[in-house]
């Protein structure tokens, strides 16, 4: 509970001071007793790092102008941080996923519902799942308005699927993943 009210902090600090706040690299690391940290310095020794990213701005606008760059997480995967309708979780980029896929839990928390009852296929068969619509998604320094997304029970880790990607230029090279804006 601590650690989510630090968080808090840290995020309406960053906004009050505007974009200098996200200027440089922002490392989320994970301590000892697990608690995730959020810091412009690399994880220390007795943290793990757990992920890794830089904004760097094109623009002084508001308008989603810029690039984020997401650092490579230990295990390979690019992993970002963002909200849906002002609900904070961390998604996995995943080129392979057609959308936006959320665990059921987290659809719920976020006040999502079930629209339409669909079938989906994935590497371990087929799925019950449902589709719905996040009113905002908000990442970096992107923010995208009726985002269609698919509500899957039994998935464990939320999904940025292609039906977003493909909005963005994206490049891979050398541990980090680029997204600006296509125009």
């Amino acid at each position: 509970m601590i650690m989510r009210h630090a968080l808090m902090l840290f995020f309406i600090v960053a906004i009050l001071l505007g974009q200098s706040a996200w200027a440089g690299t922002i490392y989320k690391c994970k301590s000892t007793q697990g608690d995730l940290i959020y810091q412009e310095k690399p994880c220390a020794a007795e943290t793990s790092s757990v992920s890794s990213w830089t904004a760097v701005a094109n623009s002084t606008s508001d308008s989603g102008a810029g690039t984020l760059i997401v650092g490579q997480g230990n295990n390979g995967h690019y992993f970002v941080d963002a909200t849906i309708n002002d609900f904070f979780l961390n998604f996995v980029i995943d080129t392979g996923a057609s959308a936006v896929t959320l665990p059921q839990s987290v659809a719920i928390s976020a006040g999502l519902r079930c629209i339409t009852k669909i079938t989906v296929r994935t590497g371990n068969g087929n799925s019950q799942a449902c589709t719905t619509i996040i009113q905002k998604l908000k990442f970096g320094m992107f923010t995208l308005s009726d985002v269609e997304a698919v509500i899957a029970p039994n998935l464990n880790q939320p999904l940025l699927g292609m039906n977003v990607l493909k909005r963005f230029r994206v490049e891979q090279d050398e541990g980090q993943l680029r997204l600006s804006k296509k125009y």
